[in-house]
């Protein structure tokens, strides 16, 4: 093996990615970087901007005092004028954009950049301030981060709203305006996954615990939905169109990272990753700034590449363009869209990639910070002691065995050593119940992408086998089999040889334990005994060409169950999904491991979601409460409570509502053409679309109502329905046809009813294109009404519920996820509860597999009036008859949304008389409020904290001066 210095975090240059090289310079983890965090401090004076490097830059670095303003961090917020004058700056030096004009586009760059120059002089004080005290730190590890604008968060956790408002009015613009317009949604993420994400590391800098997220910079993100006659339509996102200004590009930190190749073992036993493919993934850092406090976190993404020397010129100057830039297209695609469309082999390899590219890189980083900050002698014992890696759902699996194999391959530790360390340093968060989303590879296809990681798993699962033999023995071989088949991280693939004497032996043995116990008995038992063993064993025979031949099940990798087993920690997300987790999902583990598995319920951010998003609300909850320490402290919510009934409260409540509506109606004229009316309901279920949210149900009970007032006079309907505008927003997954025909349901029932001069005001139906957090963060402060019905137990948690109850709406849902802990705070009359429990599910499958389940008479009137035709000439058998049948792949009614129609459609009966009191509709939302403090991030990532990574906070010197 040729020499190179070992994951070197000062060495300057990278040894080009050749095959020639390629071992050494990836097991070597020869990284480009001096440091693995330096920025460059742009400080703007009123003349000029000066710019200064970091200490961290440089290579002899010396740790300094916490800065002083002569260091270029001013201890007093700027003002305005301060503020003008650097987005002037910007605007003319920055080259972004043609010198002439300070269009809208050009206001944002160059004040998002002015924002950014704060933001890294913060950063740079956080990590010089954490390096010097060499702090246990927290590395999340996401595939998703949704974390909406920027902008107006990142303002407004300086505290310095105000000033930039001020400092663009004097430039000609507005504030609302240039963020609004102007800035794009981060396409990271695309559901709750992400969001929460998002939310942890905005609590994790406001409480100033020591942590760092790791991603994946995606160039087109998942998609952005086009909603037309015939549906959803996907496109490219282009959100990095015109650049990304809070993102620093980090050439300076870059790491390879291998695929395929093959395993050699030398002549000291020493195992050898070699050959393959070699890409390098380079660093793209975010600052997260934390709410009024300096501390300011990182969010590191990784984008992948290859050197230019891999462009084939000879190739290309032959007129084989395409041949010639095949390398660098396959490197670069791992990070073009996230979650790829996984039907073919390609795309299957190309998630997986995906997967190991967050894991090796960030690990890479990791260890590296680990080796520098231990100076001259490293002691990997104390690794854990300094590193905490939690893994957001599954997809960052394989860190387990990428951290094994940097550990014993590179390092030299031995495979004792090294699964002792990765067991105390890695925890899992589990989100979801649904047996296809515990994540399952090929075996093969493992086998030839990351050939040596799946050595390293088939030794954690002859560990995880030693332990279940340990644990239960080998006298009941049923239990035992039993087991093993459920628990197993490989799935069937056959056992180890070494156990398979054992239970071979153990059966044996069984087997003469009962022939000694038979001859005690009389000749003629012990003779028909002996006849019924050689029966038995004759049956468990081949028997040759006589017997079909057994198709033999896919060998696959169970990840989750691999997370279990190398994880310190397991969590469920919220009290009954923790529950379902221990009991039923994870229900083996749980015995052998009880001390693993924890519940951390989940929780959103409250500045995002009430502070920026609804400041009409904010300044009533800060007068009411007598403080604005709710934004951090939200226990401070529940005093709320003792004024909910005050008339003036309630009236300073509506109109706020009102504002917010208002907000909403003009943003569904925009962006769908449909005019509503502010007077009615505004009710609201925006997720990701699956048939276990049940989308169908909701819109299938707004059918229910469309046709029983189409069947009523004009009076009689204006007697009997509260107007209602119902609006959906969320995205299918490209491939998932069941919920792509659910949207075009909808849109059609929309184009139907919003058309219908009968109706008029009474009832609306609009689908929001493309839902984002931006989307959210109109919708979610004017929403009066919002739907949570997944079929109970198969909700992990959600977080949107949690927003909507923070802003005063009122939730109608099943006892699924956090909805149960949301009922308990807010009280069970303000919370609209229907349907089937969980613990039902099974019985209430079991009895339609039985064909015991009779349908509602108004089920079915509902079915067969989409079957008329009166939504158009679409053809919707397909989802109809998907609630049909009693058994067979997409029929049956999986999702129960029949059995929980009627109790669905009256307690809407009862939304309806509720909403008529609109004094006690009131009181109920400000007791939503008032009950939501629970669901604040900063209460779940304090849990994690203390509970799984056992890490503490840390706040700057610089903060302490200051107060």
């Amino acid at each position: 093996m040729a020499a190179s210095v070992p994951f070197s975090a000062t060495s300057t240059q990278t040894t080009p990615f050749s095959h020639s090289n390629s071992f050494s310079s990836f097991l070597g983890f020869q990284c480009r970087s001096r440091h693995s965090w330096p920025f460059l401090i742009r400080t703007c004076s009123t003349r000029h901007c000066r710019r200064s490097r970091n200490v961290a830059s440089n290579q002899k670095q010396t740790l300094k005092d916490p800065p002083t303003q002569e260091d270029g961090l001013d201890l007093l917020a700027p003002d305005s004028a301060t503020i003008a004058l650097s987005i002037k700056y910007h605007s003319e030096f920055t080259p972004l954009f043609s010198p002439e004009g300070f269009e809208l586009s050009k206001a944002y760059m160059a004040t998002a950049h002015s924002v950014q120059d704060r933001l890294i002089q913060n950063w740079n004080t956080t990590y010089d301030y954490y390096e010097k005290m060499n702090v246990k730190q927290a590395y999340y590890f996401s595939l998703e981060y949704l974390q909406g604008r920027a902008l107006l968060n990142a303002i407004g956790n300086l505290e310095l709203s105000g000033p930039y408002a001020e400092a663009l009015k004097k430039l000609g613009h507005n504030l609302e305006e240039v963020a609004s317009q102007q800035e794009p949604d981060a396409a990271l993420g695309n559901g709750g996954l992400g969001r929460l994400a998002s939310c942890f590391l905005d609590s994790l800098a406001t409480l100033n615990y020591p942590a760092w997220g790791y991603g994946l910079r995606y160039k087109y993100g998942l998609f952005k939905q086009l909603i037309t006659k015939d549906g959803q339509e996907e496109v490219a996102e282009n959100w990095l169109e015109m650049g990304n200004p809070w993102e620093i590009v980090r050439n300076d930190v870059s790491y390879p990272v291998k695929f395929f190749g093959e395993v050699i073992e030398g002549p000291d036993g020493k195992k050898q990753w070699v050959g393959g493919e070699d890409i390098t993934a380079v660093a793209y850092d975010v600052p997260i700034p934390g709410y009024k406090t300096k501390t300011t976190i990182n969010l590191r993404l990784w984008s992948t590449k290859l050197a230019s020397e891999a462009f084939d010129l000879r190739a290309f100057n032959a007129g084989d363009h395409a041949k010639a830039y095949k390398a660098q297209k396959d490197a670069e695609k791992i990070c073009y869209v996230l979650y790829p469309g996984d039907e073919s082999i390609e795309g299957k390899t190309l998630r997986l990639k995906q997967q190991y590219t967050l894991c090796s890189a960030s690990l890479q980083d990791i260890i590296g910070c680990f080796e520098r900050r231990s100076g001259g002698s490293v002691n990997w014992e104390k690794f854990p002691e300094k590193v905490a890696v939690q893994m957001n759902d599954t997809h960052p699996t394989l860190c387990i065995p990428e951290l094994i194999r940097i550990l014993i391959d590179v390092k030299g530790l031995s495979w004792k050593e090294a699964w002792g360390i990765t067991q105390r340093t890695v925890a899992y968060t589990n989100h979801t119940v649904l047996p296809e989303a515990l994540e399952k590879w090929s075996l093969n296809l493992l086998k030839e992408l990351l050939p040596r990681h799946v050595q390293i798993i088939e030794m954690i699962d002859e560990e995880l086998i030693q332990t279940i033999i340990s644990e239960y023995g080998a006298e009941d071989l049923d239990l035992l089999q039993q087991k093993l088949k459920q628990m197993r991280i490989l799935e069937n693939v056959e056992l180890p040889s070494l156990v398979l004497e054992l239970l071979a032996e153990s059966e044996k043995s069984s087997v003469v334990d009962t022939a000694e116990e038979t001859e005690t008995s009389d000749e003629e038992t012990e003779s028909s005994d002996e006849e019924d063993e050689l029966e038995e064993e004759s049956e468990t025979e081949p028997k040759g060409s006589l017997k079909k031949p057994d198709l033999k099940p896919p060998e696959m990798v169970r990840m989750a169950n691999l997370c279990v087993v190398g994880g310190r920690a397991v969590n469920g997300v919220a009290e009954i999904h923790s529950e379902i987790v221990k009991n039923d999902v994870f229900n083996d583990f749980y015995e052998l491991w009880p001390e693993k598995f924890q519940n951390k319920t989940n929780g959103v951010t409250p500045r995002r979601w009430i502070r920026f998003c609804n400041p009409d609300l904010s300044k009533i909850i800060t007068k009411w409460t007598g403080t604005d320490d709710w934004v951090v402290n939200t226990e401070k919510l529940a005093e709320l409570r003792k004024f909910a009934g005050n008339k003036d409260l309630q009236s300073e409540w509506r109109e706020a509502k009102r504002r917010n509506k208002m907000k909403i109606v003009s943003f569904l004229k925009e962006k769908t053409g449909y005019i509503v009316s502010p007077d009615a309901m505004f009710d609201v279920q925006v997720k990701r679309i699956h048939e276990y949210k049940r989308q169908l149900l909701n819109i299938l009970g707004i059918v229910y109502r469309y046709k029983k007032m189409k069947e009523m006079s004009h009076k009689e309907r204006k007697a009997n329905f509260v107007p209602r505008v119902c609006i959906f927003g969320g995205k299918a997954f490209a491939t998932y046809v069941q919920a792509k025909r659910i949207v075009k349901f909808i849109t059609d029932v929309g184009a139907t009813v919003n058309h219908d001069p009968d109706i008029g005001d009474l009832l609306k139906v609009v689908f929001v294109p493309d839902y984002n957090v931006s989307v959210a963060e109109v919708l979610i402060p004017g929403s009066e009404l919002s739907q949570h019905i997944s079929t109970a137990g198969m909700e992990a948690s959600g977080t949107s519920n949690m927003k909507f109850a923070m802003n005063g709406c009122i939730l109608i849902g099943t006892l699924d996820g956090a909805n149960v802990e949301i009922r308990e705070e807010v009280g069970e009359d303000n919370f609209f509860l229907f349907g089937a429990q969980a613990d039902e599910i099974a019985k209430l499958r079991k009895e339609r597999a039985e064909g015991k389940f009779v349908p509602d008479p108004r089920f079915e009137e509902v079915k067969a009036y989409v079957r008329s035709g009166v939504f158009g000439r679409y053809n919707y058998e397909e989802l109809m008859g998907s609630l049909e049948g009693n058994e067979g792949y997409g029929r049956a009614d999986y999702f129960l949304v029949g059995k929980d129609f009627p109790s669905y459609i009256e307690c809407q009966e009862k939304v309806d008389q509720a909403y008529q009191n609109q004094k006690k509709w009131t009181e109920m939302s400000i007791l939503n409020t008032a009950g939501s403090y629970k669901f604040s991030s900063d209460r779940t990532i304090h849990e994690y904290a203390k509970h799984i990574w056992m890490i503490h906070p840390l706040r700057l010197p610089l903060m302490e001066e200051e107060a």
